[in-house]
């Protein structure tokens, strides 16, 4: 999918050919007191084979952000967040988090992360859900990485957030995979990180332990103002979470607030007025 971008009031054309709202970072109180972003992409590219996966790449996402990653299948969104890591490296641009490059990143307990593939490599390990939760706490320890009584209260509050604090003696893969996957999230926000990214975290979950993710997704973002990056196809919904979307295929189609979004004529050529409608819908 592609688009032609056109200048209007409400969005800019960037030199890479990327939509976006008018200074979008800053006019939404994105950026840390320090002036430094949570992430910065700049002019990243990658390609994999010679194939180019993503081209033309630049956004930053401020303390307190909320975006919705959204875009097809193949669209390049979970290659992005790999770089993000450090588990990719781009063929071309830089990737930044917290004001440093990733070679020079060391923070990593700032940063909670879950994916599918994640949870699927627990199915058969042997540890209880105690333990496979308080291993999110690794991340602030020096050695020797020891437990002390604050982590096991981090470690059971977690537990009761996501109402399975009775399953803490019980085995992983002893367990449901909706039940797993409660632990799985405990596990990422049992540390409250800074920056919090989800790759796909509800696709197995019912609906009532999914709303109570997002409530408490809810509350990290406003109490802490966590920056979080959720990673989803449900464009449809995204809006009823996050503050601001970012549509990616192959390149940034758009990256902005709802608003900005709900009065892009670019968007309404692309998306149709109908799925901008119902998308605008969910949020307002």
């Amino acid at each position: 999918m592609s688009v032609n971008p056109v200048r209007n009031s409400n969005n800019v054309l960037n030199p890479a050919g990327i939509i976006i709202a008018p200074n979008p970072v800053a006019e939404q109180g994105g950026i840390i007191s320090n002036g430094v972003s949570v992430v910065s992409v700049r002019n990243f590219s990658f390609q994999y084979n010679s194939e180019e996966v993503l081209a033309d790449v630049s956004f930053e996402i401020g303390k307190g952000d909320y975006v919705g990653l959204v875009g097809p299948n193949g669209s390049g969104k979970t290659t992005l967040i790999r770089n993000l890591f450090g588990l990719l490296r781009p063929s071309a641009g830089t990737v930044s988090l917290f004001g440093r490059s990733l070679v020079e990143f060391h923070e990593w307990h700032k940063v909670g992360y879950l994916s599918q593939k994640f949870m699927a490599s627990y199915h058969h390990f042997p540890a209880t859900v105690k333990e496979v939760v308080s291993m999110g706490l690794l991340s602030t320890k020096r050695f020797p990485k020891r437990m002390g009584s604050p982590d096991d209260a981090a470690v059971e509050k977690a537990l009761a957030r996501m109402d399975i604090l009775d399953l803490k003696s019980r085995l992983i893969y002893e367990l449901s995979g909706g039940q797993q996957q409660r632990v799985f999230i405990a596990r990422t926000i049992v540390n409250e990180p800074e920056l919090l990214i989800l790759d796909e975290p509800t696709a197995a979950i019912d609906p009532e332990t999914r709303e109570r993710f997002f409530n408490i997704l809810r509350d990290l973002h406003h109490q802490n103002q966590t920056t979080i990056i959720l990673v989803t196809h449900d464009i449809g919904s995204v809006g009823t979470y996050a503050s601001k979307m970012m549509y990616v295929d192959k390149r940034v189609i758009f990256y902005g607030t709802f608003e900005a979004f709900c009065q892009s004529v670019e968007m309404t050529s692309l998306f149709g007025s109908l799925s901008q409608h119902l998308i605008c819908h969910r949020h307002g």
